[in-house]
């Protein structure tokens, strides 16, 4: 019998459920917590301050294994007694072969930077990759591009993951088996002779959104050749509702492009602009610097407003937040822009008269005409999208903050419609040859257009090109792997049209081909390269742009790298680090058409256009200096799409033309009896699409609003679980106020014991009793407040049954659900008509919300930017604890409160101490927007592992960084969240260091806290003396020793822990030593900004910012020494490096501080204030 069994009582937590009349009484008293990340914490229960004073959740302690003692002396008796052998057996020799000529630009140990960009839904991400040896080991951002200004988000932090996965498809399949490239383009030549003579009647291309100048033109010349072919376009998830609003207002395509930077006011609608989309890193630097409260600076910071029909990082960050359900969005948009003034033909039939609310705020919108926009989101219906360009419009806000460019899609069009016409062509038998390039509709299609097996069989020859053998490449008498594009020649557009240059840095692991290759094969030069291919495209039809962009960016900044292969990357210099202000980095906000500021390329405007021009297919002196230059920064200078003339009312000459006829608004969902349940469908936030669910760093990334890992989820309200009657139910409830549920934990400590549900959608259930692809397939239901009211959100990219190792196959198990099942052509992103049944059963979720508490003190500091500007201090401690930065060179520390801890000896140190360096951070809690790429950044840099969703489950997750999600305000309707990074506090007084036994944490000369790893023995101790709980401890052996890919993928200046040591942060103690070295060469200090910690370069708002305290003109003592500032837990008198700058928002005054508004319900009340 387990000893669980014998004392249950130690093992579970006591059913003392939270009392809602006691949190609401706690909450108008002031006595409750005002921030809080759940209800037990903000309820005080006993079982909640049980689970804290336990420092490692029971069973986290347990090792997974129960070997007792005589198994474990006849297991090391054999391991004796099998390394006697081994020293018997020959070794064979191991042999290094060295570089016949070592190419000049690689030095050992030193690394080269790269500028490339990863094609990303309808966009791309500019970067900069760092490699070691040829291995490229880490990713940053551009900090030249104009889209990206160095910042990078998740997915191309964990992309370098994806690179080495060793999942990925290595061979060419041909129905089953394998074959060589030379065989595809054998078939793929006999099938285009039969085509020739009905001019290509049965050929069809099926790709993701196109914004690749190269591929563009590689497409429209098969179709040149082949008349009768068709181009079709397919994105999940991409901007295909944005496009057709653009069109519905304008009567033809255009890309809408936002400068938030000088935006006063800003309306989202179902928008979550500061992380999704291809402009979301500019757009969020733009509007963080909108948001920084600066003593001195008395101008009123930005205010936010947000109407959503789900939660969302940009909702919760908005100053108002109104939830609605689906049902009553498009009616409340309506009333908004009747209110505002705007003129368009979904008014045509008139809209209800703005309810207070709404009223409220189109009149501050209107107060501020002309520096404010309005933004809406892909989830968006066209009509929605059509009203906020009205909108924008009639505020005045076309040609100041917003402008319209010509699209950055090489063939705009209706996806969904092309995906209709493409089944409808295979329903009739007229798909000859179907060429599938990227992307998996087999998986990612709805159900009432799926290109199932039986669609898939009409296709004579199906061919997919992909990084894996997926749902799609099954179904395929062809499978191609697929290039990363790590691996790659190519181009795409950023958000604004600017060109970027893909460059690989690795041969291809697998000898995969690029989408380019594949395209060459049905023109009349199958087997070029993709080199070749590029590099003809801008030496002919893209020569005009190249050139006079390239003389431009050689005028403005020197001359181009000398000593660039003609075939082989261009390597450029460590990226500045010389810290950026918004709209300062050598990338300025300029006029955009009509004076529309708006960002741009780096180089002096000029007026070339995006039309290509064909020149001389002779490389001479001009182009090469303008090609190399391309490849050094990254992207073509100059080349952003030219702004339309006019605003909405004009635009570029879309595939239908700007005198296209706009179709009609789409008819307004009829309003639905109360107690109905909608349907709202959203790419999951870590995996995306599906396409990233083998990527371990993506599935064990927690969920920016849920912390869930691994899985996906029911989302529903506290009072929707109410009706349910699911989740622990509270006692003693005031019943009128209505009682709410909470979701049940178990005795692991984070683990989230859920209920699950069946859900049933226009005849279709999930999971269905009769579908064996259903089996053991559940619906987990979380509770999340401010889910709007009868409302389940669902989130797509899981449920995947060939995906890998990690994301899940057939094999090995489902990974979550797949809400693909429910989705239809007519109710692509929300629906009506839910049927929700609970069934009983229960799912274990592993959810980080409640991991690593920092035990009953106040962490969050907030204020209104009218309590700033009265009172900047806002932090309460601030005025016990002043902290001047000390003068450049003196290594002393400031003055501080009495305390039982030795100080540090810094004259130990003398000979280093004069180089006057000490280390800090200061994260701004204002600008924050709880993206996590942060997390991403440092696992890459630092060789974080991956531990799985039961280690999870148990509090083991390795993150050497976290982003605490804080709600403030009521359970069913919070005002807000308020996201706040915690890595190592690096703290003066480290209440880590005297308890360690073996010195294994130790005090360096510039103030680190710094980790020894090979005399860490693993007594814990230090992670149970630290209050910040941000040490991680190595449970079993986490890390993959074996796999040969994996070996690659990881930083060789980092070491490789291994099982029973202790790590946490080390603010990339990595960093700064080479940039020390690299001051020394110099006979200089380090520069104030030469030292970005990987969390800090990633970061999309600029809310971390690293240096040294010693120097008075760096960007941290400045910050460290805001009115503003305060420190984590500074009553412990820790003294930590790292400090924090309150946050600041701007609520209107006349709807309340935020979120104190009307209720979720459906009915008349509409949601948050």
């Amino acid at each position: 019998m387990h000893i669980k069994d014998t004392f249950p009582e130690l093992y579970q937590i006591r059913k003392r459920p939270v009392t809602i009349e006691g949190v609401r009484a706690k909450l108008q008293e002031k006595r409750g917590r005002e921030y809080w990340q759940s209800l037990e914490e903000l309820s005080g229960t006993e079982e909640f301050e049980e689970l804290l004073h336990q420092e490692f959740p029971q069973h986290a302690s347990e090792w997974d294994d129960s070997t007792d003692r005589r198994t474990f002396i006849k297991l090391m008796g054999a391991s004796l007694a099998l390394a006697g052998l081994t020293g018997c057996s020959y070794q064979p020799p191991e042999t290094i072969v060295p570089y016949v000529r070592q190419p000049e630009e690689i030095v050992p140990g030193k690394a080269l930077y790269f500028a490339t960009a990863m094609p990303f839904t309808g966009g791309c991400a500019p970067l900069l990759v760092r490699s070691y040896m040829g291995r490229p080991v880490k990713v940053e951002g551009n900090d030249l591009h104009p889209a990206s200004l160095g910042a990078a988000d998740v997915y191309a932090q964990a992309s370098v993951l994806g690179l080495y996965d060793p999942d990925r498809s290595q061979n060419i399949i041909n129905r089953g088996e394998v074959r060589a490239y030379t065989s595809f383009l054998g078939e793929i030549l006999t099938a285009l002779e039969g085509q020739r003579g009905k001019q290509g009647a049965g050929l069809r291309f099926l790709t993701e959104t196109v914004t690749s100048p190269t591929l563009g033109a590689l497409m429209r010349d098969v179709l040149r050749r082949f008349p009768g072919a068709r181009w079709y376009q397919w994105e999940p998830a991409g901007n295909n509702n944005g496009s057709l609003g653009v069109r519905q207002a304008a009567g033809g395509f255009a890309t809408p492009v936002y400068n938030f930077a000088a935006a006063d006011r800003v309306l989202s609608l179902d928008s979550n602009f500061l992380e999704c989309g291809p402009g979301a890193l500019r757009y969020a630097r733009d509007f963080a610097s909108r948001r920084r409260a600066t003593d001195g600076d008395t101008r009123e910071i930005c205010r936010l407003y947000s109407v959503e029909t789900t939660p969302t990082n940009t909702g919760y960050f908005a100053d108002h937040r109104v939830a609605l359900k689906p049902s009553q969005f498009a009616a409340y948009v309506r009333s908004l822009a009747a209110a505002v003034g705007a003129s368009s033909p979904a008014l045509a039939s008139g809209a209800a008269a703005p309810d207070e609310q709404a009223g409220k705020i189109a009149a501050d919108l209107k107060a501020h005409a002309g520096a404010c926009l309005v933004i809406a989101g892909d989830e968006a219906s066209p009509e929605v999208h059509a009203l906020a360009h009205a909108m924008n419009a009639a505020l005045g806000a076309v040609g100041k903050t917003i402008n319209y460019v010509e699209p950055i899609e090489e063939n705009p069009t209706d996806q969904l419609n092309d995906l209709r016409t493409l089944v409808g062509e295979l329903d009739a038998g007229a798909v000859d040859v179907l060429v599938i390039l990227g992307g998996n509709p087999v998986y990612t299609t709805p159900v009432d257009l799926k290109l199932d097996a039986d669609r898939m069989k009409k296709a004579r020859l199906a061919v997919h090109l992909s990084p894996y053998e997926d749902e799609t490449s099954e179904l395929c008498h062809w499978h191609i792997p697929q290039t990363h594009f790590l691996e790659e020649w190519g181009d795409t557009r950023a958000f604004d049209g600017t060109v970027t240059i893909q460059q690989p840095l690795i041969t291809p692991l697998y000898n995969g081909k690029s989408a380019y290759e594949v395209v060459a094969a049905f023109t009349d030069s199958p087997d070029r390269r993709g080199y070749d291919i590029v590099r003809q495209y801008w030496l002919t039809e893209g020569r005009g742009l190249l050139t006079a962009g390239g003389a431009a960016a050689a005028g403005a900044s020197g001359a181009a790298t000398p000593g660039a292969s003609n075939t082989t990357s261009s390597s450029v210099a460590a990226p500045s680090s010389t810290p950026m202000s918004s709209g300062a980095s050598g990338a300025p906000a300029a006029a955009l058409g009509g004076g529309a500021a708006a960002p741009i390329s780096t180089a002096p405007t000029t007026s070339a256009g995006t039309a290509p021009s064909t020149g001389s297919a002779t490389p001479d002196a001009a182009f090469e200096r303008a090609w190399r230059r391309a490849l050094n920064d990254g992207f073509v200078a100059n080349s952003a799409r030219k702004p339309s003339g006019g605003g909405a009312g004009a635009n570029a000459a879309g595939a239908q033309g700007a005198n296209a006829t706009p179709p009609p608004p789409a008819p307004a969902q009829p309003a639905q009896p109360a107690g109905a349940f909608e349907i709202v469908f959203r790419a999951d936030p870590s995996v995306h699409d599906g396409r990233f669910s083998n990527n371990g760093w993506l599935q064990e990334l927690p969920k920016p609003l849920t912390k869930l890992t691994w899985d996906n989820v029911a989302i529903i309200s506290p009072a929707t679980a109410e009706k349910l009657g699911v989740g622990d139910k509270p006692d003693g409830a005031v019943e009128q106020d209505g009682p709410r549920r909470v979701n049940r934990l178990t005795y692991k400590g984070g683990e989230v014991n859920a209920e699950t549900l069946r859900l049933t959608y226009r005849g279709r259930a999930l999971p269905d009793k009769n579908n064996k692809m259903h089996e053991d397939i559940y619906v987990p239901v979380f509770i999340l407040p401010g889910q709007p009211d009868d409302t389940v959100t669902v989130h797509f990219g899981y449920g995947r049954w060939r995906s890998g190792s990690v994301g899940g196959n057939l094999r090995e198990g489902r990974r979550g659900f797949n809400a693909y099942d429910l989705r239809t052509s007519d109710a692509m992103w929300s629906g009506t008509g839910l049927g929700v049944e609970v069934t009983g059963d229960s799912y274990s979720l592993a959810c980080t919300q409640i991991h690593f508490r920092m035990e009953g003190r106040e962490v969050v500091r907030a204020g209104t930017f009218a309590e700033w500007t009265r009172d900047p201090t806002l932090a309460p401690d601030r005025e016990h604890k002043k902290e001047p930065p000390q003068p450049a060179g003196e290594n002393r520390e400031p003055e501080h409160g009495e305390t039982m801890y030795p100080p540090y000896d810094y004259s130990e140190h003398e000979e280093i101490g004069r180089r006057g360096y000490r280390w800090g951070m200061a994260i701004d809690v204002a600008t924050c927007v709880g993206c996590n790429a942060c997390i991403v950044a440092c696992q890459a840099e630092n060789n974080i592992p991956v531990v799985g969703k039961e280690q999870v489950s148990r509090s083991r997750e390795m993150h050497w960084l976290r982003v605490d999600a804080y709600f403030r305000g009521a359970t069913d309707r919070p005002e807000g969240v308020y996201f706040m990074p915690v890595p190592c506090q690096h703290c003066e007084n480290a209440p880590c260091e005297p308890v360690c036994p073996v010195h294994a944490t130790v005090h360096s000369a510039e103030g680190l806290n710094d980790m020894v790893y090979n005399r860490c023995v693993g007594t814990r101790y230090c992670s149970n003396n630290c209050p910040y709980k941000v040490r991680r401890f190595n449970f079993l052996l986490y890390q993959d020793w074996n796999t040969p890919s994996l070996k690659m993928m990881r930083n060789p200046e980092v070491s490789v822990r291994s099982r029973g040591v202790m790590e946490k942060c080390t603010y990339c103690v990595q960093r700064i030593e080479y940039a020390k070295i690299e001051a020394e060469k110099e006979s200089r200090k380090v520069r104030d900004g030469e030292v970005k910690t990987a969390c800090q370069a990633t970061c999309p708002t600029e809310a971390i910012v690293f240096g040294d305290l010693n120097d008075p003109n760096s960007r941290v003592a400045k910050l460290q020494a805001q009115k503003r500032r305060y420190d984590l837990l500074a009553d412990l008198n820790t003294r930590p490096r790292t400090a924090y700058l309150a946050s600041v928002r701007n609520p209107n005054g006349e709807l309340g501080t935020g979120g104190a508004g009307r209720g979720e319900s459906g009915g008349d009340a509409h949601g948050e204030a």
